[in-house]
């Protein structure tokens, strides 16, 4: 059934159509023509801090908020007003709070960072349950929307635990209650666990985020709780069997020579959430980009070996480098013909390459392989913008659309070229190498072109080099990191999975509680918040931006749709819950929306690049003339 963008067309076509009928609430949740409308509808005051953390209500009724005040309000959104007002007894910030499915909404736990996990029923207006069995700050919490008694929390003591409510509690008895210590298998690296969610379709599912790039989803059917550390100093009893958990990673990540595994820290995920269809898992990566993986798609390896062989891309190279997995099973077709109107988005994006507007040649590519994605030329055209543009990831994603290019015409010589660059780029030289000697033997006539010439000789360049070094016997930083971490972890590592869909543009470094989330009941949109206080909104399918507003004077961390109403509640450093919705259509401006997009995410990647210390002087400055207070939810 085609999009239509407009209510009077569905609520028309309902009556004809019993699809529609039947889907028409889902479909009419969030649509385009709402998006573009979206605008401020009212601030919430209440809280005497950051408000971290927002959770809507099962039925959308009412929405809760936590703060730095140790206070959870319950609001009536359409009211605008407060229901409840919690003391719940904590003496740190509050990073959580999530209803108890089947409960009526009439209970809520909450996790802080005084370590403290805290039942709370709103009927009573009582504490029910106090657990302290962490022994660092809570940073998430997790329901699953079948599981009424079962909860789980995400600690950066490197522990998740599950709290079932129908067992009495007691943290001084070692009970088991330790679902995963991922302490057990990381060694002298000391691991936090950041974030956690479990799968909406498929409870069994829980993906954990740490400070580390790596996603690790677990079935905890095959897992079996087991006594905590009686200190931080030991360990939890290995519970983790075979089979038990896959890692997911942007593919670049682990391939970066230049970082250590300890500054690898700073890849630490913010938020993990899964989508409506429970395939689909985002990711918030700090000082990274926002990924989407598939949990059900098999993947191989990206370092590939390329022969003369004009029908395929050979079977991938092994054992070089962990946490390369994406699917590259693409079939090959034979070149045809563009379309028009794909042609003309084709000629429009090469238009603004050549004027170096690599963004918004992007944006163009990007729509013409939505609308058709089988087309060599188109994918090796934006692998040439990603490498000239060159934010995070960019190469890599360039280094992707080679191969799809390839895929679908094997004899593209410019994407065989471009695949070449992009492994240079990404420091794989010896696979770089290899790729220029296929090229030189598939493509004769190019072999001593100036530019094949000139790569060839910085390649060599760099392996002379590399030689030189690995002739030093003493063991780099990484190795000797890497020497501690277990086995397990090593080879769930190598069978990392690799991302689908990449969204950029929004700045993730100076708090570990950003989020980002699906919008729409098919999660049409994704939303983040970001440093620059700014609210990003992109199509899922293009993975474009089309809207920004903002939303805070200092930082957006929070964003959670309602979820049967196109509204949206964030929050962030100031002290207010915001509510966003569709306005009216009565030609007045809308003072939040940033309509400069590239400009923005081209000031961000500057951002996440950035000295650390020059974003704290960058951050210090903006809150003195914003009149901004002291960030007490900074990241540890």
């Amino acid at each position: 059934m085609p999009q239509h963008n407009s209510v009077v067309k569905f609520i028309s076509k309902r009556e004809i159509d019993a699809q529609t009928c039947r889907g028409l609430q889902k479909r009419l949740h969030v649509t385009e023509n709402l998006i573009n409308r979206l605008g401020l509808e009212k601030e919430l005051e209440g809280h005497t801090g950051c408000v971290n953390c927002l959770e809507w209500d099962s039925k959308g009724r009412y929405l809760a908020s936590a703060s730095d005040d140790f206070q959870v309000i319950i609001w009536d959104p359409f009211l605008y007003k407060k229901v409840q007002v919690i003391p719940t007894g904590h003496h740190g910030n509050i990073f959580s709070v999530k209803y108890m499915p089947e409960t009526n909404d009439n209970t809520i736990v909450t996790g802080a960072g005084d370590y403290e996990v805290r039942v709370h029923n709103l009927v009573c207006k009582e504490t029910t349950r106090v657990c302290v069995c962490h022994a660092s700050r809570v940073k998430r919490l997790a329901t699953a929307p079948d599981q009424r008694e079962i909860f789980w929390s995400a600690a950066e003591d490197g522990i998740v635990r599950q709290f079932d409510l129908r067992v009495k509690h007691s943290c001084m008895k070692n009970e088991k209650n330790v679902l995963i210590d991922l302490r057990s298998y990381m060694g002298d690296y000391y691991v936090e666990a950041k974030c956690i969610s479990v799968n909406p379709i498929r409870s069994e599912l829980i993906a954990v985020g740490v400070n580390d790039p790596y996603i690790r989803l677990y079935d905890r059917r095959m897992i079996k709780p087991v006594k905590g550390p009686l200190t931080m100093s030991t360990l939890s009893e290995d519970n983790l069997p075979q089979g038990c958990v896959q890692y997911f990673v942007p593919g670049h990540i682990p391939c970066r020579r230049d970082l250590t595994e300890r500054e690898m820290r700073q890849y630490s995920a913010t938020y993990v959430t899964f989508g409506p269809n429970g395939t689909d898992l985002l990711v918030n990566l700090g000082s990274e980009q926002i990924y989407l993986f598939d949990i059900t798609k098999k993947s191989r390896s990206l370092l590939i070996k390329l022969t003369n062989d004009n029908k395929e891309i050979s079977e991938p190279l092994k054992g070089y480098c962990n946490g390369m997995r994406i699917d590259n099973e693409l079939p090959l077709k034979l070149k045809a013909q563009l379309p028009e109107h794909i042609n003309a988005l084709k000629l429009a994006g090469n238009n603004l390459f050549e004027k170096e507007l690599y963004s918004k040649s992007i944006r163009i590519y990007n729509q013409a392989i939505e609308s058709y994605p089988n087309s060599s030329v188109i994918y090796s055209n934006r692998a040439a913008a990603y490498m000239k543009r060159d934010w995070i990831g960019d190469v890599y994603a360039g280094l992707r659309d080679c191969l799809t290019s390839l895929s679908y015409d094997p004899n593209n010589i410019k994407a065989f070229f471009r695949l070449t660059r992009c492994l240079y780029e990404l420091s794989w030289y010896e696979e770089a190498l290899a790729s220029l000697n296929n090229f030189k033997e598939k493509f004769p006539s190019h072999a001593k072109s100036v530019a094949c010439a000139a790569l060839e000789k910085d390649i060599k360049n760099k392996l002379k080099n590399e030689g030189i070094e690995d002739n030093d016997n003493s063991p780099t930083v990484r190795t000797e990191e890497l020497a501690d971490i277990s086995a397990k972890e090593m080879l769930w590592r190598e069978a990392a999975k690799d991302y689908v869909l990449r969204f950029y543009g929004h700045c993730n470094t100076t708090t570990d509680i950003k989020e980002a989330n699906f919008f729409g009941s098919d999660g049409q949109y994704i939303i983040a918040g970001s440093d620059d206080g700014s609210i990003f909104i992109w199509d899922r399918k293009t993975t474009n931006s089309i809207r920004i507003l903002r939303g805070d004077s200092s930082i957006v961390n929070c964003l959670q749709p309602h979820p049967t109403y196109c509204m949206l509640a964030t929050s962030g450093i100031e002290h207010v819950v915001r509510l966003w919705s569709p306005r009216p259509e009565d030609g007045h401006e809308n003072d939040q929306e940033i309509k400069e997009k590239d400009e923005v995410a081209s000031t961000n990647q500057l951002r996440m690049r950035a000295d650390p210390f020059d974003m704290v002087l960058m951050n210090m400055v903006t809150s003195n003339s914003q009149g901004s207070t002291t960030y007490n939810c900074r990241t540890s």
